[in-house]
């Protein structure tokens, strides 16, 4: 019979260096609102794209959403996306910014059930096309506008 004793020993871990305590304190305070301005920037960047109707994903948009006239539906889209990104970059009106944000991206999963064709090789969900990609790649986006719904604002006095 062999018996183990736990002396209750504890691991003393050495402290980080003071410099990492800095980085982190700097990362905490600056990196929400790059993201945020950085999230903005790509949704002007990509609405500048669909309202002078220069995107490069026209034809996936205008498959997802056929009921929409295409006509109408790049440059609305673009507006908006535009809106948005100014929106998210200003931060004001930051919730609600990060909301319609959030939904928007949502529903581009719309060309999986609208244009499985586009964003599927062969059928196989697992198999995506570039378009695939593109689209899924929405998870992360999606999940760094949860992070700064999430995130408190810290005020300075």
């Amino acid at each position: 019979m062999s018996t183990t004793r736990n002396y209750g020993v504890e691991e003393i871990k050495p402290d980080p260096p003071p410099w990492w305590d800095r980085l982190e304190q700097r990362l905490r305070q600056y990196a929400p609102t790059a993201l945020r301005v950085s999230i903005g920037l790509v949704f002007v960047w990509f609405g500048l794209l669909k309202a002078i109707g220069e995107s490069p994903v026209a034809d996936l948009v205008h498959a997802t959403v056929p009921f929409v006239s295409e006509g109408l539906l790049m440059p609305v889209l673009g507006v908006v996306e535009i809106v948005l990104g100014v929106a998210l970059m200003i931060g004001h009106p930051r919730r609600l910014a990060l909301i319609a944000v959030a939904g928007h991206l949502a529903g581009t999963f719309l060309v999986f059930v609208n244009a499985p064709t586009l964003s599927w090789s062969d059928g196989n969900p697992l198999l995506l096309t570039a378009n695939g990609e593109f689209v899924l790649k929405n998870v992360v986006l999606i999940c760094a506008v949860l992070m700064l719904l999430g995130h408190r604002r810290t005020v300075r006095r």
